[in-house]
């Protein structure tokens, strides 16, 4: 049980951000690299929280597409800069989009975050920097990107989500985690 408990950890660890590298058929060495890179670069750039979400793809000409949403427009700048400068990298599209700015969207991350990872179930998935659980509002509408171990706690977030009061509608796009 621990070994397993250990395993899972060290996997959620390991795909906490939810970057997803969704090339079509990446089988030269060259563009597995890249991917790596790019991926690594993203996780290690600083001010991404709970709230974003980002993610690319890398065609055969090693040219990257940067996709997502985020909260902070320096992000959107900052991971378009570091992209470019990984050796390899032909262009870089970056089409991640900055949500608006609105006190009302920021008060329900606020709740949702707390309703979602303070519950007891849920508790778990808070632990590290990186969350594996994204909650993107915009404009009231939220959306549950991420990894979860199982369809239970997909449900639960999703229903937690759904119960925050201003929440107009959630689309949980939440992964299980095949075991």
């Amino acid at each position: 049980m621990k070994l397993r408990t250990l395993v899972l950890a060290l996997g959620m660890m390991a795909s906490a951000l939810v970057f997803s590298a969704q090339s079509a058929l990446a089988s030269t060495r060259g563009t597995t690299w890249v991917e790596n890179k790019v991926r690594h670069e993203l996780n290690m750039l600083p001010y991404v929280n709970a709230f974003d979400y980002m993610s690319f793809t890398v065609d055969e000409d090693n040219n990257v597409t940067l996709m997502g949403e985020v909260t902070n427009p320096t992000l959107k700048s900052d991971a378009g800069n570091v992209v470019k400068r990984i050796e390899g990298v032909e262009h870089v599209d970056n089409q991640i989009k900055v949500l608006p700015v609105s006190f009302f969207d920021n008060g329900l991350r606020v709740r949702l975050f707390r309703t979602i990872y303070g519950y007891p179930v849920l508790q778990r998935y808070a632990l590290g920097v990186n969350k594996p659980i994204r909650i993107i509002v915009n404009n009231g509408h939220v959306t549950l990107i991420g990894y979860v171990d199982n369809q239970a706690d997909k449900n639960i977030a999703g229903i937690r989500a759904n119960g925050v009061p201003g929440v107009f509608s959630v689309d949980n796009q939440l992964e299980v985690v095949k075991n």
